[in-house]
Formats: structure tokens, C-alpha cells, sequence
């Protein structure tokens, strides 16, 4: 980095007094840290990698201390980054601050087929971080082996199911397959039926495939009970709240059977539960809903088509949650392969059930031409409503629509809500969840501004990024 660059991260650090997603803060002036391991590894697994500061103090609102000894210090940074797997390759750069010195280790990102970068003193599970907000936090093992399945490319969605054949196929619904799949292929037309589900994916040397199982199987949740998708509507903005009547929900279902019968069935309860809208347009009384129908589809559709099918998420299904201001559909699995958040619906992405995904094109449920998320922004933009927000999420890919009510309530109308919400003190993550945000958009955008104003008091001030912080608004 250049010396202005480091100025800049530290001007920044200070304005808000808090580390982030990409910085760390350590201070060093009594010498080295002994233990970096955990943000080399979380800042190596991350897109944009990370910076480490080494001479300011978090407990004195990151005052510029200094270091002890630069020299000693980076000789054990260098130390224990050839202590991690792989090695970490920091670029170190030190500059003189009105008398101290001040240490910047850039720490880059490495590819996808490297990660995870763990310490080698703990092991692969135990030794592998990942950076929520401005903690290092263990992955679970489930994220280890999201990275070994993308490098071994293990299609989970053509594993066989012992002991299923043809005959546990719908007849009707296959023969409406074979139909369709003879006029698209046409080398396909003088084959027999079993040659053909073969060719396709239905089935592999006799036996049903996981994605014959969930498009044509007779009932799939006999096998795989959590391949499936639960719906809620909470009557409130978070969990918690309660309906008039004590109800924790005023709708609750769980939604089964193939692709399409989940797919009918979560939009049918989505247009449900939404509220409807008329206006007169020309004379003529139109209805419309708080979200538009062809964009939930399109998430829907996603969810089921790109949701993780392996071994380790069958006990997680789809979950549609809808909140007064807001909809939110899960889907078990982060994003996959080196596709990034800013890159949806930009760029072509991998695929991570590529035989799901084609026959859902060839009965005519998707397109699959990586549509999907322009589709939804543009509607979004169409009917007024604020974007969408996509987010991976310990593991999971979380969608959120924003109603009108959000967008009412945004700016000085959320501020309002949050003084509300913290006449009891609340932590940042009950914040964030209350308004429907990141923690880390929650922070910046709302709560230190609150802070900063005088309208939230910290109940640690002398720590401001004390994970044990709470903030209570001022009467």
C-alpha cells in the first residue's frame, strides 16, 4: 500500500471506530501479537482478502499508538503466515505517523480451489476462519466441504438412489418427458424410453438419479424428507413478534412433492399472504401485489434449481419467510464455485446441478440462460420497490424483497424505529435483524450515525466493537 492509502484506511477506522469486513486492527506497541492465525486465515477466504494495522489502539478509540519494534514485528507476522496452509503472502509496508510506526500487512485472497486456508497447528476443520463482519469465526464443517466438493465437482444431483428404478417414476409425468425431450433432441427420437432417461439423467445404469427422483419420483420426501420448502408469515418484522392471539405465525406450511409441485405450491402461497393493492387505471380496477409474481417465481425457481443437494445439507430445507416489510427465501448452500455476489447476473456462472438445471429446461420450467437475476431486479426497479439484497450467509444463499413498507420506512423513519426498538439495550445483530439488514450495513449506515448524533448510548463506549456491545436510545 501506499502511504496515503494507509492513511486513508486509518481515517476511516477512526471515523468510525470499528474494524470491518476487510480490516483489522492490533496494536502492538508491547510488541508482536502471538496469535494471527485466525484473520490470516479469515481474510485469505474472503473475495477481497484484508488489511491488518498493526499500531492502533481499539481501546483508546484507535488512537495511533505505535509499534514496539517494527522489525520484530514483522518478522512474526512472516512467521506465522508460513505457518498456514497454504502459506499466506502478505505485502507488508510501514509508515512514520507523527513519530510512531504504523504497519500495514496486506493480506491477499487466494483462489477458490486453495481454500480453505487453515493453520496448520489445528487442522483442516478446526484451523479454517471466515470473517463475519469484524470477527473471525470457525467454519463449520459444512463450509470445509462446500470448498472440497467444488474442487472435486461432485454432482450431487446424479447420485443414484439405492433400490429406485423407472417404476418409482410418475408414468404420466415421465412419458410428458420423453415427449419432450424426442422433439428438442432429435437423436434422441428413435431410442427406447429407458435408453433415453439414461441419456438425460433420469437415470444412471438402471438406478434413479437424485434429479429423476425429485422431478419425477412419485412422492421424493419418502427418501429425502428435508428436500422440501417451509413457509411462515410472521406477524411482525423478526421473529418473536406475536399476532393478536399469541400466534408465532399467522400462515405455517411445509410445501412437497417434485420441483414443480414445490414450486406451484410456494407461489401460491406467497400470492396468498401478500398484500393486494387496487388502483383504477383508465376505468378499469387493477389488483397488485406487494411483490411481483413473475420475480418470486424466478426466486423460487433458483432456490430449488441451485439449493445444495449433497449428503451434508439433507437435513435443511428451502424456507420462504415473509415479514411485515419484507419476503425472504433461503436456500441451503452459499453461492457456488468463484461466482461473487456483485457477479449475479452479470456474468455466466457455474453451475452446481447442471443435470437438474437442463431438464428443468427441457419440460419448460426454466430457461436456464442465467436470466434469472436481471429479471428480478428489473421488475423490482419497474414497480418502484427498493433492490433486492443478496447475501451468502454462513453456508446459505439468502434473498430478500423489500415491500413498500420498507421503502416508507426508510432513511429517517428507520432511525425512528431503531430509538423504539432500543428503549430496552440491544445488541448490534438484534438491530440488524430487526430492520431487515446486514449487521455490517446496519453499523454503518444506522447505528454508529445514532451514536455519533447522541440518540444511542454504547454500553461498553471505551470498547466500540466489543462483541458483548449493546446500545440503548437516549429519552
Amino acid at each position: 500500500m501506499l502511504e496515503y492509502e494507509i492513511l486513508e484506511v486509518i481515517k476511516k477506522v477512526q471515523a468510525v471506530k470499528s474494524e470491518s469486513q476487510t480490516i483489522e486492527v492490533k496494536a502492538a506497541h508491547e510488541g508482536a501479537p502471538e496469535k494471527l492465525y485466525d484473520t490470516l486465515s479469515s481474510f485469505s477466504n474472503q473475495d477481497d482478502g484484508g488489511i491488518i494495522l498493526f499500531g492502533l489502539d481499539e481501546r483508546k478509540s484507535f488512537e495511533i499508538v505505535g509499534v514496539a519494534d517494527s522489525a520484530e514485528l514483522i518478522k512474526s507476522i512472516e512467521e506465522q503466515c508460513s505457518q498456514m496452509s497454504p502459506i499466506v503472502r502478505p505485502l507488508i509496508t510501514t509508515v512514520s505517523l507523527n513519530g510512531n510506526t504504523v504497519v500495514a500487512a496486506e493480506i491477499p485472497s487466494v483462489d477458490i480451489v486453495e481454500c480453505p486456508v487453515f493453520y496448520k497447528g489445528k487442522g483442516r476443520i478446526k484451523g479454517s476462519y471466515v470473517r463475519v463482519g469484524q470477527a473471525d469465526m470457525p467454519m463449520t464443517e459444512y463450509e470445509v466441504f462446500s470448498y472440497d466438493a467444488y474442487r472435486k465437482h461432485e454432482p450431487d444431483d446424479i447420485r443414484t438412489i439405492s433400490g429406485k428404478s423407472i417404476n418409482d417414476l410418475d408414468p404420466a409425468k415421465t412419458a410428458a418427458l420423453l415427449e419432450k425431450a424426442r422433439i428438442k433432441k432429435p437423436r434422441l427420437a428413435s431410442l427406447p424410453d429407458d435408453e433415453v432417461l439414461e441419456l438425460i439423467g433420469i437415470t444412471n445404469k438402471g438406478e434413479l438419479t437424485l434429479t429423476g427422483l425429485l422431478m419425477f419420483g412419485k412422492y421424493p420426501q419418502r427418501e429425502f424428507p428435508q428436500f422440501s420448502i417451509t413457509a411462515v408469515v410472521v406477524p411482525g418484522m423478526e421473529y418473536g413478534e406475536t399476532a393478536s392471539d399469541g400466534a408465532r405465525f399467522t400462515a405455517n406450511k411445509r410445501m412437497d412433492g417434485t420441483v414443480d409441485e414445490m414450486l406451484m405450491d410456494a407461489i401460491t402461497f406467497i400470492s396468498h399472504n401478500m398484500r393486494v393493492k387496487t388502483i383504477i387505471d383508465n376505468g378499469k380496477r387493477k389488483d397488485i401485489g406487494e411483490y411481483p409474481i413473475n420475480s418470486v417465481r424466478e426466486a423460487v425457481l433458483n432456490a430449488l434449481m441451485h439449493r445444495d443437494y449433497s449428503f451434508h445439507a439433507e437435513g435443511a430445507p428451502i424456507q420462504i419467510r415473509m415479514f411485515y416489510d419484507r419476503l425472504e427465501i433461503i436456500s441451503p448452500g452459499g453461492l457456488y464455485g468463484r461466482l461473487t455476489i456483485s457477479d449475479l447476473g452479470k456474468v455466466k456462472a457455474d453451475t452446481r446441478n447442471k443435470t437438474l438445471a437442463r431438464v428443468l429446461e427441457d419440460v419448460g420450467l426454466s430457461e436456464n440462460r442465467y436470466s434469472g437475476i436481471p429479471t428480478i431486479r428489473r421488475e423490482f426497479s419497474e414497480y418502484g420497490l427498493p433492490s433486492p439484497l443478496f447475501e451468502t450467509v454462513r453456508g446459505d444463499f439468502l434473498l430478500t424483497f423489500y415491500n413498500e413498507q420498507s421503502k416508507v420506512n426508510e432513511g429517517k423513519s428507520i432511525n425512528e424505529r431503531i430509538m423504539g426498538y432500543c428503549e430496552i439495550p440491544r445488541s448490534r445483530g438484534e438491530i440488524a435483524k430487526f430492520i431487515g439488514r446486514t449487521q455490517y450495513y446496519a453499523v454503518k449506515t444506522y447505528i454508529e450515525p445514532l451514536v455519533s448524533a447522541g440518540k444511542l448510548i454504547m454500553s461498553i463506549p471505551s470498547v466500540p466493537a466489543s462483541p458483548k456491545q449493546t446500545y440503548k436510545a437516549v429519552q
